[in-house]
């Protein structure tokens, strides 16, 4: 029998990790003992271990995932014994080994004999085990919920995305039943249905799985201990391969949010039509990611977030918009700056999201009172300084109303001489002494005081 540790570094993160449900579920049926632990914790690293897992998520988690992996090498007799994988693991597999020595496994344990040679079993085929979760502290947002796979992969090839190297055959079907009710029969029926399919709208097979999810309790209105039960396709469905068949089958489940995603402001004349269809479906409680910092501009952000909002007021419809920040696949932090924007414009979409409590809206009132009324009205307001943007009410009457109004004096050098020092980052008094200009001085002054004010707050 092996000690086994399954470790998840301790960064927040919604959904609990699949691949180490699978690696506990594998483990026990070999007779091992198991234990997983959130995050560096002392007990565990006293004990010396003959195997431990840690999981990784995304690349810009580099410091803490590393962190976490030298803070358990002392606790296995080898680096070899310590095994990394999971996204990260993927993208920068040889940068981990170098950094650490340990072994990383990249893609899917979808063959036997990753684990052991001597082994027949496909862990990525394996029931999760639930009861890890149990002992730890942590609590996921999604805990009462099957988590399963109707299809594996993704056709498409984006820039962005990295499914296709972490994923890279595409499976047109998973058979659903089998995963739902292997989790069923150990640990009891779940409130909802979390899919975790990156493009399930490409499968062939698509029909059969809609005819899946129904079966298996989550038709349409389908409720359980009295609440209403609910399907997720929490990736997001291709709006491109998105027809009037499909939607027709996708509104006779529990579908609850339809997740669509908006990319690009030239998809919009696409991204409308398939609302659209959305609603005459009487699917009406949606969700988007909306990209940006990638090649789209804050004009092309602001329009579709507003989209969203003016198809709520014509169609009914329940939009929620969540801003997803670009951050290149192997990118170790989260600091890229798309070529259109800047380190300011980008904090200052963060402080707009912390002033309304990470929501957009879909009512357009409320949205144009936090975003904006146009394009150029959310670009000032972006570029406010962040305690006049997050403590908007509080200063509109004074420091917030006279930046604007300096603001809009400025000449076209002055805007330039601007955007030039919010490409470094944050104003400084440096700044603020090499300028002439006495109203562009008072402009930069506003910085200055409100990250006074901003650090008083803190303290």
């Amino acid at each position: 029998m092996r000690r086994v540790l399954l470790v998840e570094p301790g960064y927040k993160n919604k959904y609990p990790p699949l691949g180490l449900m699978k690696l506990s579920s594998y483990h026990k049926l070999m007779g091992d003992e198991v234990h997983f632990v959130k995050g560096c914790v002392a007990s565990f690293r006293e004990t010396t271990w003959d195997r431990i897992y840690v999981s990784t998520l995304f690349t810009f988690f580099w410091s803490a995932t590393m962190q976490t992996v030298k803070y358990y090498l002392r606790a296995v007799r080898s680096p070899e014994n310590l095994i990394v994988g999971g996204v990260m693991a993927t993208l920068l597999q040889s940068d981990i080994e170098k950094a650490t020595g340990v072994r990383v496994l990249p893609g899917l344990l979808d063959r036997p004999g990753i684990l052991d040679s001597d082994s027949t079993v496909v862990v990525d085929g394996l029931i999760p085990d639930y009861q890890i979760l149990e002992s730890i502290e942590y609590e996921y947002p999604v805990r009462d919920a099957y988590i399963a796979y109707a299809t594996r992969g993704c056709p498409n090839r984006c820039g962005f995305c990295a499914v296709n190297k972490i994923e890279p055959t595409f499976r047109h079907y998973c058979p659903l039943p089998r995963q739902v009710k292997g989790i069923e029969d150990v640990y009891g029926p779940k409130q909802d249905l979390i899919l975790l399919d990156n493009n399930v709208l490409a499968s062939r097979s698509f029909k059969r799985i809609i005819g899946d999810i129904r079966h298996l309790g989550f038709e349409r209105g389908a409720t359980l201990n009295g609440r209403m039960r609910r399907v997720d396709f929490n990736q997001g469905v291709d709006a491109r391969k998105l027809t009037d068949k499909k939607m027709a089958l996708l509104a006779t489940t529990a579908i609850r949010p339809l997740r669509i995603a908006f990319d690009h402001i030239s998809m919009r004349d696409l991204y409308v039509s398939r609302v659209r269809l959305a609603a005459k479906h009487e699917v009406l409680n949606l969700s988007n990611y909306v990209l940006y910092n990638y090649t789209d501009t804050p004009s092309d952000f602001y329009q579709r977030l507003r989209i969203n909002c003016e198809l709520n007021e014509e169609l009914g419809t329940q939009i929620y918009s969540f801003p997803m920040k670009y951050i290149p696949l192997t990118a170790r932090n989260r600091s890229h700056v798309g070529p259109n924007w800047n380190r300011k414009l980008i904090r200052g979409v963060q402080c707009i999201l912390l002033a309304t409590r990470g929501m957009v809206s879909p009512r357009l009132e409320f949205f144009e009172a936090a975003f904006g009324r146009t394009p150029e009205e959310f670009e000032t307001i972006a570029l406010m300084p962040n305690e006049y943007i997050i403590h908007r009410r509080l200063h509109e009457n004074n420091g917030a109303a006279e930046w604007v109004d300096i603001f809009h004096s400025l000449t076209k050098p002055q805007r330039r001489v601007l955007y030039d020092i919010h490409a470094d980052g944050r104003v400084t008094e440096a700044h603020y002494k090499r300028t002439t200009s006495p109203r562009f001085r008072r402009l930069l002054e506003h910085y200055i005081e409100a990250d006074r004010i901003e650090a008083a707050r803190r303290t």
